[in-house]
């Protein structure tokens, strides 16, 4: 487990740091309408090409964009993305253009496009061939044989059929079903069709090997009663999937929501990632936060030889949304990791877990991470739709989490997943094998004194096997604990008295008299393993004596949602915090202007009124507040004493401006305005008001 302590000075940025808004689904464009060599692309890889990743690249706008998509298509395909070569593209290449060049014989189609050729770009070349073009009786057909992957749903041994139909144009993919045997045969149509004995008994004796895989796929296997089965249909169906059961279509989707949010540098480098995301409410401060972790499948490692050290370097970015333009909540983090040499392989084995927590409010929320590691340029995104419900004062299980061991920290430090003074260590595939210990905590809120004196949770572990699944129960009381409003329990026992299994774990809150409060359930899985590689968790830990950031942070969300009355509370706790933190009393001040209560304003400004380093800030805020109670020539005071100390500042010059406007000195608010759009052109607004001016 690393550490650091979070340098104050970039902790106000973590809360106002903004992340670029998604980009999402645009209307598809018609092939025809690409670039030649887009639509060559499409050509080229139509066999391999998953549906998401094809509705991805039609929905893409411009060249640039596509040229990127292509880039990351094939390396997601790459078999030794550690090398300049991409050997899966060359030798797709390869099998394109040989179809290209030589089974286009005899077709009208480009080779590509013939049953031949898809199946030679799907399987490569065959071990071996027979030609049945010369036979008497029997229409020209060809036999490739091939050894399959049973993985992929294929025969280890199987072959595909290709044959003339009525004896001419181009060699057809055979189906042993709909076409059947006699569509082989020249006296086909003479035989009875259902007769398929008398059928194989005449390819036997016409092309004795040609019979071995007339009535099924696989070679000398001869179907109940000489019938061709369904499962030939099958077989061919998991060939022309063959090709796509390697590829996840996850890239795709977030290639296309995340444009002009992840640079192009780092667009063809996705890569998959676990995480978990859990609700606590911290026993301290009495406030909800959000808990997650990611660990990305695979990340890229330096070496700095100076200090002989390894490392990686992430960015992590994260915000709450109520839809795709109302962002409520939202920062960005760095998460540098250095280690030493003799630490590389268990990293490599293991993984790297990014924590983070911040304090949330209620709401139903998509929540969503760019984790984003500069070696290497490649990134992980994390979606997930959150709820977090309101404080009821109802006593609730907050949160039910599982570990493998726990670490002790001062309780005066803010870590993710650490409740009090025990920082639970997850793995977010809540994995064990049998040799770990499982930790569950439990976070309860609201709890009461008659609950807490008689009060139980249960928990109840329920095997997901089909066959004599195992289960685990057991209790603990809450008056086993110190009695706190919010209250953590603690439970270890032995992964090994489970046996190898998926498990649901519930854990039930009740009261004295049986009745169930609430219940909270996670999924964790026993390796038959006796260890399993758990990822190293990395984080970065916050001195609770700077916890105004976190109601400064709660005060803004309930801003955001329009939540006036507890936006209030947070602003004015966090303000009697720490009344010296410039930012927050600018936000404080901005909030109150918002509703309108300017005397109150006027009130916050008056403790830094003597304050020098202040002195801008007081005479700028103070001005609005005199402005919105229409004290409009006591608030040009204001404005211009703050514009003796700071002339640059666009917004004390816009708000002297409006005032002279509304006291009718147009001149004034002409000069003013027009120094204003001398540092920001951009305008439009002030624009607009000063051609009205110039109409006066």
């Amino acid at each position: 487990m690393k550490n650091k302590i979070f340098p104050l000075t970039f902790m106000w940025l973590l809360w106002v740091c903004l992340l670029p808004a998604l980009v999402f689904s645009q209307q598809k464009v018609k092939e025809k309408d690409l670039a030649p060599r887009f639509q060559e692309f499409l050509k080229l890889t139509k066999y391999i090409i998953l549906e998401r990743e094809e509705d991805v690249f039609m929905q893409l706008t411009s060249d640039r964009d596509r040229d990127i998509f292509i880039e990351a298509f094939w390396r997601q395909r790459d078999p030794t993305p550690g090398t300049p070569d991409n050997e899966y593209k060359i030798e797709h290449i390869r099998r394109f253009n040989y179809a290209n060049r030589i089974l286009k014989r005899g077709a009208v189609r480009p080779g590509w496009m013939t049953d031949m050729g898809r199946i030679y770009i799907i399987l490569g070349e065959p071990t071996s061939k027979e030609y049945f073009e010369t036979s008497m009786g029997i229409y020209p057909v060809q036999v490739w044989y091939y050894y399959g992957d049973s993985s992929r749903g294929l025969p280890t041994h199987f072959a595909i059929v290709f044959f003339k139909r009525s004896g001419a144009g181009e060699f057809r993919l055979y189906d042993h079903v709909s076409d059947g045997p006699t569509a082989l045969l020249v006296e086909g149509k003479q035989m009875d069709p259902v007769d398929f004995e008398a059928m194989y008994e005449k390819i036997r004796e016409l092309a004795p090997t040609l019979s071995l895989v007339s009535h099924s796929m696989i070679p000398g296997d001869i179907p109940f009663h000489y019938q061709p089965e369904p499962i030939n249909n099958i077989y061919m169906a998991n060939v022309f999937d063959a090709p796509k059961k390697d590829v996840n279509p996850s890239y795709a989707t977030h290639f296309l929501d995340l444009i002009g949010v992840v640079s192009s540098d780092y667009m063809t480098n996705y890569v998959e990632s676990d995480s978990q995301v859990e609700l606590l409410r911290d026993p301290i401060l009495g406030i909800d936060f959000l808990h997650f972790s990611i660990v990305p499948q695979s990340v890229s490692i330096d070496y700095y030889e100076p200090n002989d050290q390894y490392f990686c370097n992430f960015t992590l970015s994260a915000s709450i949304r109520i839809d795709d333009d109302n962002i409520v909540f939202q920062y960005t983090k760095e998460f540098p990791f250095y280690f030493a040499p003799d630490e590389l392989q268990r990293i490599q084995e293991n993984g790297i877990a990014i924590e983070d927590s911040f304090p949330i409010v209620n709401g139903q929320y998509k929540f969503i991470v760019l984790l984003q590691n500069s070696v290497g340029k490649e990134f992980c995104h994390l979606e997930k739709d959150i709820s977090i419900p309101p404080k009821t004062g109802l006593p609730h299980i907050a949160g039910l989490l599982l570990g493998y061991k726990t670490q002790s920290f001062e309780r005066n430090l803010h870590i993710p997943y650490k409740l009090l003074d025990r920082k639970l260590i997850v793995d977010p595939g809540n994995t064990f094998g049998h040799g770990d210990q499982i930790t569950v905590f439990v976070n309860l809120t609201n709890v009461s004194r008659e609950l807490w004196d008689k009060g139980e949770v249960h928990f109840e572990i329920q095997g997901q096997k089909l066959n004599n699944p195992q289960q685990k129960s057991f209790k603990m009381k809450l008056l086993n604990n110190p009695f706190k409003e919010v209250m953590i329990m603690e439970y270890t026992f032995p992964a090994l008295d489970l046996t190898p299994d998926y498990y649901e774990m519930t854990a039930s809150l009740y009261d004295e008299t049986g009745a169930k409060f609430d219940s909270r359930t996670q999924q964790l899985i026993i390796s038959p393993e006796a260890a399993v590689a758990h990822p190293i968790s990395h984080s970065k830990a916050f001195s609770l004596a700077n916890s105004f950031y976190y109601f400064y942070a709660l005060a803004k969300q309930y801003e955001k949602i329009k939540d006036w009355e507890n936006a209030e509370i947070h602003y004015a706790r966090a303000y009697q915090s720490n009344p010296n933190f410039k930012p927050g009393l600018k936000d404080y001040a901005n909030y109150l202007f918002i509703v309108k209560k300017y005397e109150q304003i006027l009130e916050l400004v008056d403790d830094i009124k003597n304050d020098e380093n202040l002195s801008f800030e007081f005479f700028l805020l103070q001005g609005k507040a005199l402005m919105g109670m229409e004290r409009y020539q006591e608030a040009i005071q204001s404005f211009q004493k703050g514009n003796e100390i700071y002339d640059s500042d666009t917004g004390l010059l816009n708000s002297l401006g409006l005032c002279y406007y509304r006291i009718g000195e147009f001149q004034n608010a002409l000069d003013v305005f027009t120094a204003s759009l001398k540092l920001n052109s951009g305008q439009q607004e002030i624009k607009d008001l000063v051609s009205e001016i110039q109409k006066k």
